[in-house]
């Protein structure tokens, strides 16, 4: 007999049948006037997360924050952070998330905390549903931002003992689920990490480093090699949602088996669960018109540089056209001065010659000219006598 394959709830009991949710959705009206206004697709992808049919999505903000709350559990958040930076870290706290976001960019974003580390490093993780444009920039002015709140707090606490050695190092963690394109371009890398250096070995502090992940890379690299190692294990819960590959994560890092049955934990609470879901939507929607307007305005901007090249080529063959039709007139104007200047050496020939006694058809045989051009010259010499 054929082995049965093993389904999530086979690990997590608590995952409820799909008849039993929906039947408790239809029996509350708060819940079904929701679920309702949903997409059809919305509502069985709903239904799928809560029945363990799909995995949870762990980018979700509303998800992400409630399993690596701090105030819960700092190791969770500290074992992450460790993964991605290559070093042992420790969350110690949350810290106020007062950045200024650059107008309307914090619909672009899923997640975004501050956190600092046991020894006073700052770290801002950041999720997008859609990866922006101009990543590298951005970034720069965010891990800026941070630095210079650091800065403000350590001088406003020391007052005139503050010294530049207390600053502390600044990560900006920026994860993807669907990265830009520029990434797209290494298609064999998942994480990017980017720091200061000297072009001649000199070493100095260089207090902002950048790590960017793009977890759609990441998951295309899992389906052709699998886990491999502890970061692997954690881009694996943060951006795969597919059973199988959340079977073998839990079976081969048994860690992360209680992080998903806090997930489904928070599952049994349809109502909560049908609030949090639909408040991702919302979100989502923002990101996906953000990106639209951002996309359309990239492309529109190198039609104009397009057109401007257009422009600018049309204006030089102007002026190319124009240049050389100064030319061909001035040249005209030496052709015709050549004309004219060859016409009066001829009719002073002819009347030399009509001087001498020649006749006019003598003239036009032996020396080829038009008769009526020598008839012309004899009528002004006779005019002339």
């Amino acid at each position: 007999m054929e082995k049965q394959k093993k389904k999530l709830a086979d690990y997590f009991p608590i995952i409820r049948e799909r008849e039993e949710i929906a039947r408790e959705i239809q029996e509350n009206p708060t819940m079904l006037e929701t679920y309702n206004t949903w997409s059809e697709e919305h509502k069985q992808e709903f239904l799928d997360i809560c029945t363990g049919t799909k995995g949870v999505k762990m980018l979700y903000d509303s998800y992400f924050k409630e399993i690596f709350n701090p105030e819960y559990d700092y190791e969770r958040l500290s074992k992450l952070l460790s993964a991605i930076l290559c070093k042992k870290v420790t969350v110690k706290q949350i810290l106020p998330n007062d950045t200024t976001r650059i107008g309307d960019e914090t619909s672009l974003i899923i997640t975004d905390i501050v956190v600092e580390l046991e020894d006073k490093t700052l770290a801002n993780i950041e999720v997008q549903k859609i990866g922006y444009l101009f990543a590298g920039e951005r970034a720069s002015c965010y891990s800026a931002d941070m630095l210079l709140r650091q800065y403000k707090r350590l001088r406003d606490q020391a007052k005139e003992h503050f010294s530049y050695k207390e600053i502390k190092p600044v990560y900006t963690i920026v994860l993807f689920e669907n990265s830009p394109k520029v990434f797209k371009e290494y298609p064999d890398e998942y994480i990017h990490r980017f720091s200061t250096v000297s072009d001649t070995g000199l070493s100095l502090n260089m207090l902002q480093n950048y790590v960017f992940i793009p977890i759609d890379i990441f998951l295309q690299k899992l389906h052709n090699e699998g886990i491999k190692n502890e970061l692997d294990a954690w881009l694996t819960f943060l951006g795969c949602d597919e059973p199988d590959y959340i079977i073998k994560l839990i079976e081969e890092y048994p860690y992360f088996k209680k992080l998903y049955a806090d997930l489904y934990e928070m599952c049994k609470n349809v109502e909560r669960m049908i609030e949090m879901f639909s408040k991702e939507l919302q979100v989502l929607d923002k990101n996906t018109v953000k990106y639209m307007i951002d996309e359309l305005q990239e492309e529109l901007d190198g039609k104009n540089a397009e057109l401007d090249t257009a422009n600018a080529t049309i204006a030089d063959l102007n002026a190319t056209i124009t240049s050389k039709d100064d030319t061909i007139a001035n040249l005209k104007s030496v052709v015709d001065l050549l004309k004219s200047e060859n016409q009066n050496a001829e009719k002073e020939h002819i009347k030399k010659m009509l001087k001498d006694g020649r006749t006019s058809e003598a003239i036009v045989e032996f020396c080829d000219y038009p008769m009526e051009l020598v008839l012309e010259v004899k009528e002004e010499l006779e005019k002339a006598n």
